[in-house]
């Protein structure tokens, strides 16, 4: 954590509770902004997938088998 970054923290814990609420919030927010080009290429990333699944290119794989890779919380 740089400086500057500590000095904000510092600063946000003397704010009242409703406005720490209001700054997470918009925080937040900044990192779920969209991005265009992003976007656009998982469109087309899924729309290519889509159609290779129509095509029998790939197959589906049910949903207990993709989370049984995964350990539990």
């Amino acid at each position: 954590m740089t400086n500057s970054t500590k000095t904000l923290l510092s600063e946000a814990r003397g704010l009242p509770p409703e406005e720490r609420v209001k700054l997470v919030e918009q925080i937040i927010e900044t990192l779920d902004a969209s991005d265009p080009s992003l976007d656009a290429v998982w469109s087309k990333e899924a729309e290519d997938r889509l159609a290779a699944y129509q095509r029998g290119k790939i197959a589906a794989v049910p949903l207990s088998e993709v989370l049984a890779k995964y350990p539990k919380a």
